[in-house]
């Protein structure tokens, strides 16, 4: 971990508005859309298992963030609706979320139109090394 990443001194989940609010001890908060968190999960699913590997998750918008568990000092394990459990969200991961949303919403819009992919297109079944999306990219 980065010792100048903040460690964030509260996570409160919002479900009616799908955000996960994330309070820092200096009295910054941000707001992370549940969407937002998982389309970027930094799993092995999503992330795959090496540059241009990633899977680019959509239908994810009303996704919702079920429970949240930490991992030791460093992390904390986010539980969505759609049943995707493996993400482990460092607080440098989560800070860079936070404080780079802008960047990282236009970066994610950028790959859905230059793979030709809707927003809220389901996922196709099958995982990252399903049909026609993955490791071919």
């Amino acid at each position: 971990m980065n010792a100048r990443t903040p460690v964030p001194s509260g996570l409160v989940l919002h479900k009616q508005s799908k955000v996960l609010e994330v309070q820092y001890e200096d009295g910054r908060s941000y707001r992370l859309p549940f969407e937002l968190l998982r389309v970027m999960s930094p799993s092995a699913e999503v992330k795959g298992h090496g540059p241009g590997q990633e899977t680019l998750q959509t239908g994810k918008r009303e996704v919702v963030l079920a429970g949240l568990a930490p991992v030791g000092h460093y992390a904390v394990q986010l539980m969505f609706s759609d049943g995707h459990d493996t993400g482990i969200y460092t607080w440098d991961y989560l800070y860079t979320l936070a404080t780079r949303q802008d960047e990282i919403w236009a970066d994610y819009f950028a790959k859905l139109v230059a793979a030709g992919l809707d927003r809220d297109a389901p996922m196709k079944p099958g995982g990252a090394h399903g049909h026609g999306h993955g490791c071919a990219h």
